[in-house]
């Protein structure tokens, strides 16, 4: 599991600021509930002095979600406008005594819903529609022009990297490459070299594993999401592992639900994590593949 600091677990179990904030002039919507995460950021801004008066939030999404939510209203409080568009996502980490890498996402969300609130109180247009630059990475629609910042703005250096901070490449897996001419575009600028299959910072790449442990790996995970899948009255069941695609077979409730996409999309990341690699979960059912094997 994700080692939390004290002041993430303060900001989630007591967040600051939750709820509708009456009187906002400059409110600031990003993300989805479709794609896993959601934040409303809603401003009371004195117009004669640009000063934020008061900060609310409104968030759907993981703990590391609400306390960067939290932890970016308590900030910006008391600035001026221009003052709190300086607040960096790095700073809402720091602020919280750091995240998680894999939890780095929701501090840029956080900056983003900044940037939109202060847009929508000066009567200017924040999109992030993509207009700007082609679609990256569809599961989570993350565009090139975030992605290529997000990289610049942190300094990051592997497909990890951009996983951990905005999603993209955390689903079907289909938008590495792209992601990675991204990356390369990036390092050259900053004369290094980018590496395929890097790992991300602060991570080091697991000692070589045989086929059976990284199968047990695989099984233990799948394992440990199975009883809140029971508590559905669903089921999953590992069918085969082939290279990095892995074979499940989704049953009960789970079977057909119009959340198992997102259900596998969690289990994938799970699965990324454990084994530091890339891999691709794909639902099938146990009879063909199962008579293959045989």
């Amino acid at each position: 599991m994700w080692d939390y600091s004290d002041k993430v677990k303060e900001h989630f179990f007591e967040p600051r600021n939750a709820g509708v904030l009456e009187g906002a002039n400059g409110v600031g919507d990003v993300g989805s509930i479709s794609c896993g995460d959601a934040l409303r950021l809603m401003l009371k801004v004195e117009p004669e002095t640009d000063i934020i008066l008061d900060a609310h939030f409104q968030t759907f999404g993981c703990g590391s979600a609400i306390a960067s939510s939290s932890a970016l209203t308590e900030m910006i409080k008391g600035k001026t406008l221009d003052e709190a568009l300086k607040v960096s996502n790095q700073d809402i980490a720091d602020y919280l005594d750091g995240l998680p890498p894999e939890k780095m996402h929701c501090s840029v969300m956080g900056r983003e819903a900044l940037q939109a609130a202060v847009a929508n109180y000066r009567g200017e247009v924040w999109s992030d529609d993509h207009e700007e630059g082609a679609l990256v990475c569809k599961c989570f629609a993350i565009d090139a022009v975030m992605i290529e910042e997000t990289i610049r703005a942190n300094n990051l250096s592997s497909v990890q990297d951009v996983t951990n901070y905005t999603k993209a490449g955390g689903g079907c897996s289909s938008c590495h490459e792209g992601i990675e001419e991204i990356l390369v575009k990036v390092l050259v600028e900053r004369g290094e070299t980018f590496k395929p299959g890097g790992v991300a910072k602060e991570e080091a790449a697991p000692a070589g594993m045989t086929n059976l442990q990284r199968i047990r790996k695989i099984e233990a995970v799948l394992e440990s999401v199975r009883p809140q899948l029971k508590r559905d009255g669903g089921d999953i069941e590992l069918v085969d592992v082939d290279g990095k695609t892995i074979y499940v077979n989704m049953t009960g409730a789970c079977a057909g639900c119009q959340m198992e996409a997102l259900t596998l999309q969690g289990i994938q990341q799970k699965l990324m994590e454990e084994l530091k690699e890339f891999i691709k979960i794909v639902p099938t059912k146990t009879g063909a593949l199962t008579r293959a094997m045989k």
